[in-house]
């Protein structure tokens, strides 16, 4: 399938102006089940013993009121946020933390406006029963959008509190201050808890999106480095995730798979499978799974199903970058600025490449994992995902229920990085808890994970340039085939422009992956930046700052060229430099990096990185200090050696004995700059400091070898064999 075109016209300064291409969500849904409320309470045999005591929750028409649809989110503080008698907080969001810390940065928020200590404040994420909707945690949208709202509340709270306290004591509201989770009235002495005015009661006023908020260079609590909420948990083995939670009479799931993409079902014997204890196979169309009192005997009854299946010739690896070209069309809107031929004629230089990427998988931590129970007709599933709403919507879809009669819980995952937009796990463990009538957990194995979730896009890229003698670029047209639109606009100043996505079909399940395309568009435009550079004889810092004018993008670039050294490094065949600069999501980066080269076998390493990231006022230093370091490890495994290996439907190398990641041997030294501008609002850190560690490799190979490596990954197979 093809994915949508996209608008470039908006001005890419904006941070995220361009709605960036989310694949997986243009596609249908893997499966539609279609039983009759007639055969559902059949096969539940007139009704589901109730296996678990679920947390109490609001339901009904009157509750989704109140917590937001899909379109105005509520207004009332108490959808938001709740005060208990004893001061305790409790705030409400329908973000989800995967790792990102988000948890910590959201509750530093609300304790900055709210002038209460951390340990008081509780959050409820990510339960479609309890929160507002959310559309989702992606796009490095929680602290630009939602630590404002939630400022925002905290804010309208602390106000009505005082207002509290003012007509309690018949006082003016001038001469109180709130502090430390109570009212105060240093005059008189007098203070009272928060807990005692609000007596438990909801807060029901409307938030004022006019309250003062409190400045960042006032902060006390944001800003700082507090530790990770419930960091001694995950340390300690003492966080439940998904994978780890069991229920009383809960059974184990396995699906079958088809042996390639695109396979149908033709013939299914499943006596041998139902033969073993426990065992219930349930097949519907192409959906065919069990479940088993233990995952052994699980596994053990789907390699006993004997099925047939019909497969139609697919795309392989090696025909790849052919196929997207091949299936390619014209963007509907392309970004253009002036004359790309006048900018051509106007330069001393033209010059004109390739580049392309490969798919590559997620590989998080944690594979898809559910756990569903039925309740009457009330679905229940826990699941690791960035779009609690998003799957209770698939849910909904896939058993022709109304929504409200779906709950999605989030509890901690395994990391996601845009490869948990879907429900896939949950659809499953649904359909088969429906016939099992008794709870059922299915953990997706490493195989499947690699195979059957969705990879972050191939891509192809033809680009022409043209620069004058002393530097100055007068014409630049991209074409990016498939990979995607995110921060496919350039930032350099150059006159003449022509800029176009180009949809094409996908042979592999492609969507989100962290940073969406801006990664391989990054690598694309600052390579080809460094050929520029080289064939005008210029150092590739002076060029990049000669082209730039933009002080934000000017300030990282210099931040992390001063403290690599920039201007005092040699290269030698063993030794390279390289650099890269980045912008996405109103936040920008520069990454510099120095590579070691074994001249016998051709091995590249990459011995040292420095990351200067600035995205406006930071919440927690410490926290993203850790992002950044994350992402450009993750970063190295995409820029040299991960790839996805296919043939004709079918994935090669779903395990990691055969896909490389990063390992410790492979750990560079890092050194991160942060730049703290607390005079601009925060922008998201998960993402955009990804973008420049590939470019920056290649432009350090080049620098040390001469040859110039145009696709990722650079290095699968070392120097020698991938030059």
């Amino acid at each position: 399938m093809k994915p949508k075109s996209i608008d470039l016209s908006q001005n890419p300064h904006a941070g995220g102006a361009v709605v960036p291409e989310r694949y997986e969500l243009f596609n249908g849904p893997l499966y539609q089940f279609d039983l009759s409320r007639r055969d559902f309470l059949k096969s539940a045999g007139g009704g589901i013993l109730v296996l678990l005591a679920l947390a109490p929750a609001e339901t009904g028409e009157a509750a989704q009121e109140r917590r937001g649809g899909r379109g105005d989110l509520p207004r009332d503080i108490a959808a938001w946020l709740r005060i208990d008698a004893q001061g305790a907080i409790t705030v409400m969001t329908g973000k989800v933390e995967m790792g990102q810390n988000i948890r910590t940065s959201l509750a530093q928020v609300v304790a900055e406006e709210l002038r209460v200590p951390m340990d008081t404040i509780t959050l409820i994420m990510g339960d479609t029963d309890l929160t507002p909707y959310d559309a989702g945690t992606f796009g490095s949208q929680t602290t630009p959008i939602m630590a404002p709202r939630l400022r925002r509340v905290a804010a309208t709270a602390r106000e009505i509190l005082i207002d509290l306290a003012a007509g309690k004591w018949q006082i003016s509201r001038d001469s109180l201050q709130a502090t430390e989770g109570r009212i105060t009235h240093p005059e008189s002495h007098r203070s009272i808890g928060y807990g005692e005015l609000t007596q438990g009661q909801d807060i029901t006023q409307t938030i004022n999106d006019d309250v003062s908020l409190t400045p960042a260079e006032q902060w006390q609590i944001a800003g700082t480095a507090v530790p990770k909420v419930d960091g001694r948990h995950f340390v300690t083995g003492e966080e439940k995730f998904v994978s780890d939670m069991k229920l009383p009479g809960m059974l184990h799931a396995k699906i079958l798979r088809p042996p390639a993409f695109g396979a149908e079902l033709v013939s299914l014997d499943t006596k041998t499978a139902e033969a073993l204890p426990g065992v219930i196979v349930v097949r519907d169309g192409n959906f065919v799974g069990v479940a088993a009192p233990t995952e052994e005997t699980a596994a053990q009854a789907v390699q006993a199903l004997q099925a047939e299946w019909k497969t139609s010739p697919q795309p392989s690896r090696a025909e790849l970058f052919e196929h997207l070209k091949k299936t390619a069309s014209r963007g509907s809107s392309p970004f253009t600025a002036g004359s790309i031929a006048e900018g051509l004629a106007a330069a001393d230089v033209q010059w004109k490449q390739t580049y392309t990427v490969d798919y590559i998988a997620h590989a998080p931590l944690e594979p898809r994992a559910a756990l569903a129970i039925w309740e009457g007709e009330k679905l229940t599933v826990w699941t690791g995902t960035q779009r609690p709403f998003g799957v209770r919507s698939e849910l909904a879809r896939a058993f022709n229920l109304p929504e409200e009669r779906v709950r999605v819980i989030m509890p901690p995952t395994g990391s996601g990085y845009g490869g948990k937009h879907t429900g896939d796990a949950a659809v499953e463990a649904a359909r088969l808890a429906r016939a099992a009538r008794k709870p059922v957990k299915l953990v997706w194995t490493r195989e499947e994970e690699s195979t059957w979730a969705y990879f972050r896009p191939a891509g192809v890229f033809e680009i022409s340039g043209g620069v004058q003698s002393d530097g100055t670029i007068t014409a630049w047209e991209f074409h990016n085939y498939n990979s995607g639109a995110a921060a496919i606009r350039t930032m350099y100043d150059i006159p003449n422009q022509h800029i176009e996505f180009h949809p094409a079909d996908s042979p592999l399940r492609q969507g989100s992956y962290r940073a969406l395309a801006a990664t391989a568009n990054h690598f694309a435009r600052e390579c080809f930046m460094d050929e520029l550079a080289h064939a005008v004889k210029m150092d590739p810092l002076a060029f990049r700052l000669k082209n730039l004018t933009d002080e934000r993008f000017i300030n990282v670039l210099k931040a992390a060229a001063e403290r690599f050294g920039w201007n005092g490094k040699k290269s030698t065949s063993e030794r390279g430099y390289g650099l890269a600069g980045g912008f996405e999501k109103g936040s920008y980066v520069a990454t510099c990096v120095e590579v070691a080269i074994r001249p016998d076998s051709g091995e590249v390493r990459v011995v040292h990185v420095v990351e200067a990231f600035e995205c406006g006022a930071i919440i927690n230093p410490v926290h993203l200090e850790n992002q950044v370091e994350g992402m450009i490890l993750m970063g190295l495994g995409g820029a040299l050696f991960e790839s996805i290996d296919f043939e004709n439907g079918r994935i090669l190398n779903p395990r990691f004995s055969r896909y490389r990641v990063p390992r410790f041997h492979d750990l560079p030294r890092i050194e991160t700059i942060l730049l703290d501008r607390k005079d601009i609002p925060s922008a998201g850190g998960g993402e955009t400091p990804i973008v420049g560690i590939a470019p920056a490799i290649g432009n350090a190979i080049f620098n040390a070898t001469g040859q110039r490596l145009r696709a990722l990954p650079l290095v699968p197979k070392g120097l020698k064999a991938a030059g």
